[in-house]
């Protein structure tokens, strides 16, 4: 498998603000805007979240954060592959190397939100195929059937 290049990055970064983007668009025009949970770069660029980019001969590919929501808890913010490098394990990377983060890190759980359409199935059999499991709502987040959320221990 190709080896891309996995590291921080600054969420108001021109290439990164591109990417996100892309996501908060994705994400608006498939939720309600009740229920529309991405993080923009100001709700990314806190002390409490960890922002990663994924990179292929330095063109930024993927963007991921984790965001610390108990003390070993984490949960997965803002994933999103560009839609040029669907297909090639990138998504997949991003996520082992958040996973591989967080359990490097001292953390014991971590979980996530996505929506229960069929847009988000993609999103939701990339979870599935690496151990998250549906779980109930946790944080501040409350049942909904806009909402499928994931939860996998470390």
């Amino acid at each position: 498998m190709h080896e891309f290049a996995i590291r921080t990055e600054d969420p108001n970064s021109t290439e990164v603000r591109e990417l996100l983007g892309r996501h908060l668009r994705f994400t608006r025009d498939h939720s309600p805007a009740e229920e529309c949970y991405a993080l923009d770069e100001t709700g990314l660029d806190s002390k409490e979240v960890s922002f990663f980019g994924l990179c292929d001969n330095s063109e930024l590919l993927a963007i991921g954060a984790l965001k610390r929501i108990e003390p070993f808890h984490l949960e997965l913010k803002s994933m999103h592959t560009a839609e040029s490098a669907r297909g090639r394990g990138v998504g997949r990377a991003m996520l082992r190397q958040l996973v591989e983060w967080a359990g490097s890190n001292g953390y014991s759980r971590i979980s996530l939100e996505t929506g229960s359409n069929a847009d988000f199935t993609p999103a939701r059999l990339l979870y599935e195929s690496t151990g998250f499991r549906i779980c109930e709502p946790f944080g501040d987040y409350a049942p909904s059937v806009n909402s499928v959320h994931m939860t996998l221990e470390l």
